[in-house]
């Protein structure tokens, strides 16, 4: 049963907030919490994030103007409060589901959200655009960014600061420093900060911060390990970093506390000063007892138990690719004391912990800086060691260059381990696997691997690990493995060689990657059909095997190819090869099937690959298609 909320029942836009008491802001922010917890206990979501910054939204709202005012929320995962406040109430309990509401901010659903975002880092970049923009119009809004702790580790940050620091535009920004991201904040940023909250003493040491916090609660005093270094710094007029780079400093202040947020975040407003910074303290989770005891502080959780917190979770089948690979690793690591294992703020998301546990001085979180992993563990490889960065795949798009100039170029052996590969659900169009497969595969000397089942991933793991003389990846998908038996030890694949599955001779499917299942059942429905059809494992996007590629469009009237990425990716280097080889000029009928040239908004991932064409029945009548046949309900989708 929904939670009673008699004064967020008469909120329908922020503009509502303006004329309400301090007290009765105060009894909102209770509301709002309560009704943050309700919807995503039906939903699922990014949770303790939400729950951290429910006073700051409310207090955001109250006191600017939006959307007239611009406020950015870094990554979006924690901006569930502000769509509550911003006209979306009604539908908040669609949340992440099919045709519902985005887990991030996205412009094209409201007004209210200015710059769409689901990558961290990049509110303040963002932000000064909007504000140079504004200014070269000549208009008079502000423009706020929330950025945490966490996503001040990501050296994008750095630099619009200094960019803004440099220039006159107006700009305030939120710190939402609750001294933990997705894992622990890794780096030199998070313990300066960690200290920077430390002192009382920073009451006294500008006027402008005394005259917006006067006393020093408890909380911070408290949670608080201070620095020393910093007070003394203060003490004899040393200044921040934010200083340094030209932004004006104003804080710790208690996110929580309603009384101290108001004031202050309207004497920034009405300040006419430059770039400002406020450092504010927050709890992750705060207000949902479960979060207090998880080591995440419930930063995203499946549907729950709003009394309880326990996570309505369906009963695994069989290992999720994740935990193969931190195991698979984890095992070729103690035959091998050069394997290490690098991850960008995602131990837990790639796996990377279970090998912290058994090797934790072989593995390293570098914070939210994908860019330096990469050139970190290229670093590392230069000097005989063998690196895998695991990075998500839409993650690892950040660290492009990196993978090209200080990796590739020099044919360095790190290896890519490369999870969330293909659709994610419910994360939607910024968290897709889409491209990996195009971006790597056109970069020359690059090994591509992709995985299709988990026993296939063991395998990766220690060919991977076997690759010295260049660069490697390999990819898989979010969720359970498929099932099959793992082999007590990983085997060293032959390079750029694929696998027959199953023969046939009408109609031939070169699968890459976790589609292999559906390549099945489809072979399965063309044979009842009287199509007797062969299914191969390419394992390899490059190198191709040229032999096998030979083969299937020498012996079969129907070639297709299927790939859990995008246009440009396997089926466009198998096209290539075919061409070159004359092996189209004699008829064959070749169709690739690949995602669509879309991005696809989040839904159930067996919806979004029916939509893809990627499920067995499409690949069917693809193939039917492409013989000039039809068959009753089924029809092939359309291909650019």
């Amino acid at each position: 049963m929904p939670p009673a909320t008699p004064l967020l029942d008469t909120v329908h836009e922020p503009a509502d907030l303006h004329r309400m008491s301090k007290e009765e802001l105060k009894q909102l922010a209770d509301e709002l919490r309560a009704e943050t917890i309700d919807a995503v206990s039906v939903t699922g979501g990014h949770l303790g994030a939400g729950l951290g910054v429910v006073e700051l939204t409310v207090a955001l709202h109250a006191v600017f103007d939006t959307p007239r005012d611009k406020l950015i929320w870094d990554v979006g995962h924690q901006a569930y409060p502000h769509k509550i406040l911003t006209g979306r109430r009604d539908r908040i309990r669609t949340l992440r589901q099919g045709g519902g509401l985005s887990g991030f901010t996205k412009r094209a659903e409201s007004a209210y959200d200015p710059f769409g975002a689901a990558h961290s880092s990049t509110s303040i970049s963002a932000g000064l655009g909007m504000a140079v923009a504004r200014d070269l119009k000549g208009e008079g809004h502000h423009v706020v960014c929330v950025i945490g702790d966490g996503a001040m580790s990501a050296g994008m940050a750095y630099e619009a600061m200094n960019n803004a620091g440099a220039m006159v535009s107006r700009l305030i920004i939120v710190l939402n420093d609750n001294d933990m991201s997705i894992a622990r904040p890794v780096g030199a940023m998070s313990a300066y900060l960690a200290r920077l909250l430390s002192s009382g003493t920073y009451r006294g040491f500008r006027s402008f911060a005394a005259q917006l916090a006067k006393r020093l609660p408890k909380f911070i005093e408290n949670t608080a390990r201070r620095a020393e270094e910093y007070a003394r710094g203060m003490a004899t007029g040393g200044t921040t970093l934010f200083d340094e780079l030209g932004i004006y400093y104003v804080g710790p202040i208690d996110g929580h506390n309603l009384d101290h947020l108001l004031p202050v975040l309207k004497n920034v407003r009405d300040k006419d000063i430059g770039p400002v910074l406020i450092h504010v303290v927050t709890e992750k989770g705060r207000g949902f007892e479960p979060a207090k005891t998880a080591a995440d502080k419930c930063h995203a959780v499946a549907r729950f138990d709003v009394i309880t917190g326990t996570e309505v979770k369906v009963k695994a089948n069989a290992p999720t690719y994740t935990r193969v690979f931190g195991e698979s690793l984890a095992e070729e690591a103690g035959r091998d004391g050069k394997i290490l294992a690098i991850t960008a703020a995602m131990p837990s998301g790639t796996g990377v912990d279970i090998f912290a546990e058994k090797f934790p001085e072989r593995a390293f979180d570098v914070g939210i800086a994908e860019q330096h992993a990469v050139t970190f563990a290229a670093g590392l490889a230069a000097d005989g060691f063998k690196p895998f960065a695991a990075i998500y795949s839409t993650f690892l798009q950040r660290a492009y260059d990196q993978v090209v100039h200080d990796v590739a170029v020099q044919s360095l052996p790190v290896r890519f381990a490369i999870d969330r590969a293909g659709l994610v659900g419910a994360d939607g169009p910024t968290h897709v696997g889409a491209f990996d497969i195009a971006y790597l595969a056109t970069l020359p000397n690059f090994v591509v691997m992709a995985a299709a089942d988990e026993a296939e991933l063991k395998h990766m793991v220690a060919t991977a690990a076997s690759i010295d003389d260049r660069p490697s990846a390999f990819r898989y998908p979010r969720g359970e493995g498929v099932g099959v038996d793992l082999p007590e030890r990983g085997e060293v694949l032959e390079i750029g060689k694929g696998r027959i599955v199953r023969e046939g001779s009408k109609v031939a499917i070169l699968s890459l990657g976790a589609r292999l299942q559906e390549a099945l059942k489809a072979a399965d429905e063309l044979g009842a059909l009287g199509l007797p059809t062969t299914v191969a494992d390419a394992r390899f996007a490059k190198p191709l095997d040229e032999e096998l590629i030979r083969s299937l469009a020498r012996q079969h009237e129907v070639f297709l190819t299927v790939e859990e990425g995008a246009s440009g990716g396997f089926g466009a280097h198998v096209l290539q090869f075919l061409a070159r080889e004359g092996l189209l000029d004699a008829g064959l009928k070749i169709r690739t099937l690949c995602l669509p040239d879309v991005f696809q908004d989040q839904d159930k991932p067996e919806r979004m690959y029916d939509a893809a064409g990627l499920n067995a029945p499409q690949i069917v009548a693809t193939a039917l298609a492409a013989l000039g046949q039809a068959e009753a309900g089924l029809s092939a989708p359309q291909r650019a």
